[in-house]
């Protein structure tokens, strides 16, 4: 399969304030999110991040969704630059953050249309791709409830509904099934498996190993804003689970430090 995604030595350093400073349980007014992280994502596959919290997934993905820019390196969406060509990029993907922010006066169907507008998604190819994705989640019937009394998992439904109302070529979800029950789960993990049988390629980031190994192709294990291994789901547990081989790695990462 050809690349669809290049990652090429991203860095990005936030200013720590001194609450954040006492949390992290440092004298440093810095911290090095994401250091040198490179790699590539092949057309139509599923590719997964797998970390611990704070490993620098979400700082990943927030700059391939070019939300921030990073301080060194770049990468590269069906060849256009996140550092300079930010409005392609935008083009292409549909992002769904892991944490939730929709606005809670207003009703599902009010903010489909508001982002279909924002897309330049014509009326009529509008209203199809509505009807299509509000059966697909189960949105219908709630169509007119405003977001404040929808629960967690339809929140969840709503939104990724709003980030692909553009059938985007890549799809970019960070932790799309925390926090979820099992029926939401799998109904986000099916409709995943979905996406990927028509072909879009999509970037996951997750803690949860399970996950990874009912849909990712190929992850990359990342601590501590570095990419520890990256490969195929077989070869990676092709001596032991997933899960185990996350640990044994781990385990080295933080011996190394030491």
């Amino acid at each position: 399969m050809p690349e669809i995604l290049r990652v090429e030595g991203l860095k990005k350093t936030f200013t720590l304030s001194a609450k954040q400073q006492k949390l992290e349980k440092t004298r440093s007014k810095t911290k090095v999110a994401v250091n040198d992280l490179s790699f590539t994502v092949n057309e139509g596959e599923i590719f997964g991040l797998l970390g611990p919290n704070g490993a620098g997934k979400t700082t990943t993905l927030r700059m391939l969704a070019t939300l921030i820019r990073p301080d060194s390196g770049d990468a590269f969406l069906d060849g256009f630059s996140v550092k300079t060509q930010p409005y392609e990029v935008r083009k292409l993907i549909g992002f769904l953050t892991s944490e939730l922010k929709l606005e809670e006066f207003f009703t599902p169907n009010y903010l489909f249309d508001f982002f279909a507008n924002l897309h330049n998604v014509g009326r009529a190819a509008r209203e199809a791709r509505k009807a299509e994705l509000f059966a697909t989640f189960g949105i219908a019937e709630f169509a007119e409830v405003k977001v404040a009394n929808l629960s967690t998992g339809m929140k969840q439904k709503v939104s990724l509904a709003l980030a692909i109302i553009h059938d985007p070529k890549i799809i970019i979800f960070d932790e799309p099934t925390n926090g979820l029950d099992v029926l939401t789960a799998k109904t986000v993990t099916d409709f995943l498996l979905e996406q990927k049988a028509s072909g879009k390629t999509i970037v996951v980031s997750t803690h949860i190993f399970s996950l990874v190994e009912k849909i990712c192709d190929r992850a990359g294990i990342i601590i501590d804003g570095t990419m520890a291994v990256c490969d195929t789901l077989s070869a990676l547990t092709a001596d032991k689970s997933l899960e185990d081989k996350f640990f044994d790695i781990y385990s080295e990462s933080v011996g190394d430090e030491q």
